[in-house]
């Protein structure tokens, strides 16, 4: 079974990026998923397409949470994908 795939699209200086990030990081290790954080102040084309909407978080490529999750949130989802996996 292979790892649930994370990735969450921040902004520095994002109280709610933050957030979110203190949520997830401890379920990656626990639950065994692998996280990629992407930083798109500096890259054009990811700040055109989220522009103020971050924190996102996709789960394994598709757009799961906006803004705010929950651990509760989280950790369903992320069964859910492990299940399926």
């Amino acid at each position: 079974m292979s790892p649930v795939a994370l990735t969450l699209y921040t902004r520095l200086g994002c109280h709610l990026c933050d957030d979110m990030e203190a949520i997830v990081l401890p379920l990656v290790a626990e639950l065994g998923c692998t996280l990629e954080r992407v930083e798109i102040s500096d890259q054009p084309g990811l700040e055109a397409q989220f522009g103020e909407e971050v924190p996102v978080l996709f789960v394994n490529g598709r757009k799961a949470f906006k803004y705010r999750v929950s651990e509760r949130e989280l950790r369903q989802r992320l069964r859910r994908e492990q299940r399926a996996a």
